[in-house]
């Protein structure tokens, strides 16, 4: 029952908040599966799948890493790529590029890959459609500001009673797991994240042992 509200519940906006929780130390794996190829992170990587976009009501708020989004200036969203990764983005339905930096992190919806500003997204001529497939290429790598962490996002509840369940029956069964408080246009939600990892490919590999108990989720990596 919980498996299915939290698939259905995870949250559909892109974290620009300053949030509240408490993160504990990173535990190792316990899976033998072997894990997916990591999420391009090098440059001339790709990554192919959905984008969206976002401008009011986050334009002037704090961005994830520190400075003020500006809806007007070519920037991203993205769950794991380092901030200030240079990344190109190609509209795979229209042909259209251009060249974003990573200063966010999100979107946290499932099947989309990043998180576009208002300005990137009128490049792309995708305003109206409000998602595109699209192609990204890194151009340069990101700064790594502290040992990398990872968590896996399986829900987000407007009522924390519910979060907490779900957040029990995973500290039991991996070891760990906390709730994130986040504060939406929509009213607060409650993340519940299982985790953390110390590497990205040890994050993934918690994804797919989520999702064979029908817990849908995606990587997010956990900045300082």
């Amino acid at each position: 029952m919980l498996a299915g509200l939290a698939a259905s519940l995870l949250c559909s906006a892109c974290g620009r908040h300053r949030t509240v929780a408490h993160i504990p130390s990173a535990s190792p794996t316990s899976s033998g599966r072997t894990a997916p190829p990591p999420a391009p992170a090098t440059p001339g990587s790709i990554e192919v799948g959905y984008a969206s976009w976002y401008g009011d009501p986050y334009h002037g708020r704090r961005a994830a890493n520190g400075e003020i989004y500006d809806k007007n200036q070519m920037t991203a969203a993205h769950r794991t790529l380092p901030f200030e990764t240079v990344v190109k983005v190609t509209d795979l339905e229209n042909s259209r590029s251009t060249v974003v930096r990573i200063t966010d992190r999100g979107p946290f919806v499932q099947g989309r890959i990043i998180d576009l500003s208002l300005a990137t997204a009128k490049k792309l001529a995708m305003i109206g459609p409000g998602t595109a497939m699209v192609r990204l290429e890194i151009l340069s790598n990101g700064r790594e500001p502290g040992p990398e962490r990872y968590a896996v996002q399986i829900g987000a509840f407007s009522e924390r009673p519910t979060a907490e369940r779900l957040q029990q029956r995973m500290v039991s069964r991996y070891g760990g797991a906390y709730i994130e408080n986040y504060d939406s246009e929509r009213g607060r939600l409650f993340r519940v994240r299982v985790g953390p990892r110390p590497s990205l490919p040890d994050a993934q590999q918690l994804a797919r042992q989520l999702e064979n108990e029908n817990l849908a989720g995606f990587v997010v990596r956990l900045d300082q």
